[in-house]
């Protein structure tokens, strides 16, 4: 594999600019998959220093490393796997208590074996925990994963040594860092751009203040978007929980802020309205502070799978995209869902 003769093409027949530490990141890559696919079986024998099985790229919001990241993953010819962490853990748990209910309690064990069927390798985008049950789990999980020869590439904004920081029980959560210290190849991808907000400067679809114009330009899209669509009443069922949403046009969906993130609303919810929509409409947006953080999270989380499913937005919110606040505790994973909100709110997003 050439890959940066391969994604200085790429580069060039996009018309993308070329960024000298992009280009180093690429051939870190292609090292890490030299080591992993292409050695031969004697070199591995007599190779002193252990691969690394997992490959962790670092860095700020609208940087690239998404798309570096998805070239190499698209290079590849082995079975491969490319997976919303969120929704990869809601197969996982789901697995577990299927499993339970059948009286096996290998279920691990075997979630990894089908695993390790299906792919060799697996990209996680955008890695973080946040979920404490997640947290407990994930030593178990990802040690059977690399016992399993399964290779993982992960994206982040988040240094290893910094993932779910001061979280509870955080303790028990050291182990599963330190593995993934000693699987890894950790490397920072360092631009002080982003290309996500540079690129989608036309917030076309992201209206601010609320106020006689917005509510407007609002409606005027809703309408526009669900002409000729019929309306209904759509009721998702998650685990036995009824989720409805009136305002449902044949994919196009409509809803306030409050009705998405100030319920106990998760991952498995946001993945149902997901898998049920092609253009979503958002009313009441509001600044985030350190009183409503619990509801910061949750539009976090269901940015984040909007985004993996690339449905389209129209937001209305009380302040401008650039001017929004964060509670502390939320200020770096919230830098990512601005960043996404430039892109999923331009009219250049379809």
């Amino acid at each position: 594999m050439n890959l940066k003769k391969s994604y200085l093409k790429h580069c060039k027949d996009k018309d993308l600019e070329i960024n000298e530490n992009q280009i180093k990141i690429v051939e870190k890559l292609n090292e890490y998959y030299n080591l992993n696919f292409k050695q031969s079986f004697f070199k591995k024998i007599f190779n002193d220093k252990k691969n690394k099985l997992g490959f962790y790229l670092v860095g700020d919001v609208g940087v690239g490393k998404t798309m570096i990241l998805n070239f190499f993953f698209e290079s590849l010819k082995e079975k491969k796997s490319r997976l919303h962490f969120n929704e990869f853990m809601v197969k996982f748990h789901d697995f577990i208590f299927e499993n339970k209910k059948k009286g096996n309690e290998n279920g691990l064990e075997q979630f990894v074996k089908d695993l390790s069927d299906k792919a060799k390798i697996l990209y996680f985008d955008e890695f973080q925990v946040t979920n404490i049950v997640d947290a407990m789990i994930l030593g178990k999980l990802f040690e059977r994963i690399f016992n399993e020869n399964i290779k993982v590439i992960f994206s982040s904004n988040i240094n290893i040594n910094d993932l779910y920081k001061n979280g509870l029980q955080r303790d028990q959560f050291i182990p599963f860092l330190k593995m993934l210290e000693n699987n890894c190849t950790e490397l920072e991808l360092n631009i002080e751009e982003d290309y996500r907000a540079t690129k989608n400067k036309n917030l076309s679809r992201f209206l601010s203040p609320i106020d006689n114009s917005s509510n407007f330009k609002f409606n005027k899209s809703f309408r526009k978007a669900t002409k000729n669509k019929k309306q209904t009443t759509k009721i998702l069922d998650v685990k036995g929980r009824k989720l409805a949403f009136e305002n449902f046009y044949e994919g196009v969906l409509k809803f306030s802020f409050d009705e998405i993130c100030n319920r106990n609303l998760g991952s498995e919810d946001y993945i149902k309205i997901a898998n049920e929509s092609n253009f979503i409409f958002i009313e009441n947006l509001p600044n985030f502070n350190e009183s409503n953080s619990n509801q910061q999270q949750r539009f976090i989380t269901f940015i984040d799978i909007i985004y993996e499913k690339k449905i389209p937005l129209m937001i209305k919110s009380e302040i401008e995209l650039n001017l929004l606040k964060s509670a502390n505790s939320m200020k770096e994973p919230f830098k990512r869902t601005v960043s996404r909100l430039y892109e999923l709110t331009s009219q250049n997003y379809n």
